[in-house]
């Protein structure tokens, strides 16, 4: 007797910002394997946590691996806007996520935004926008970058349910470039360019977590 092949796993991609949404939403959807989600969840853990909470209470999306991207400041003196991080954890003071497949995103990323460096590394959360000696003290705890949404968006997805996780940030500003406001420095233009094409690496991570394991 033949069974009907399982649907294909839904993704969901979750951003802050709207010019976050916007880059994500302007790169094109086509190559996915499955149903895509992209949620803007506000700014802040907070938003964040409660925004993948409840869009991950629909049945639609049971099972969903999840991906949290958007920009970041990078702590790591020779960071540059545009340059990528790819988490290998989020830590904030509620936990630490494990992230999955790293090594299949930064091979990815590579290929579809060649040219740009890849870090790979710890990835912390803040509350707020981390400046100055609050970067190098993060700095010191073996962290590469900072954000405010990407560790309680994992967070929140795993206590959901258990399920694949990643994050993947861009650097908008770095310990010489650090940022005064997105839309009118040049870092926060490459920044956006970036964003706007790592799509294709998002649905390769994903259709890489659906092959069967041997």
């Amino acid at each position: 007797m033949s069974h009907p092949s399982a649907a294909p796993a839904p993704l969901l991609i979750a951003c802050a910002l709207g010019i976050e949404h916007l880059a994500l939403r302007t790169g094109g959807r086509g190559g996915a394997d499955g149903p895509v989600t992209v949620l803007r969840t506000g700014m802040g853990p907070k938003a964040a946590g409660r925004s993948v909470t409840r869009v991950l209470a629909d049945p639609a999306l049971a099972g969903a691996a999840v991906l949290a991207t958007g920009f970041c400041a990078g702590l790591a003196p020779g960071m540059h806007p545009g340059d990528l991080v790819v988490a290998e954890e989020t830590r904030d003071p509620r936990g630490t996520v494990g992230c999955v497949g790293t090594d299949r995103l930064v091979k990815e990323l590579a290929r579809a935004v060649p040219g740009r460096t890849v870090h790979t590394g710890p990835l912390t959360g803040s509350d707020h926008v981390v400046r100055g000696p609050e970067r190098a003290a993060l700095r010191a705890t073996g962290a590469i970058a900072v954000d405010m949404e990407s560790a309680a968006t994992l967070l929140s997805a795993v206590r959901a349910a258990p399920r694949p996780v990643a994050a993947v940030r861009v650097v908008v500003d770095a310990p010489e470039h650090e940022l005064v406001r997105i839309g009118t420095l040049r870092g926060g233009i490459s920044a956006f360019r970036v964003l706007r094409s790592v799509l294709p690496a998002f649905y390769e991570w994903h259709r890489s977590l659906l092959l069967p394991r041997r």
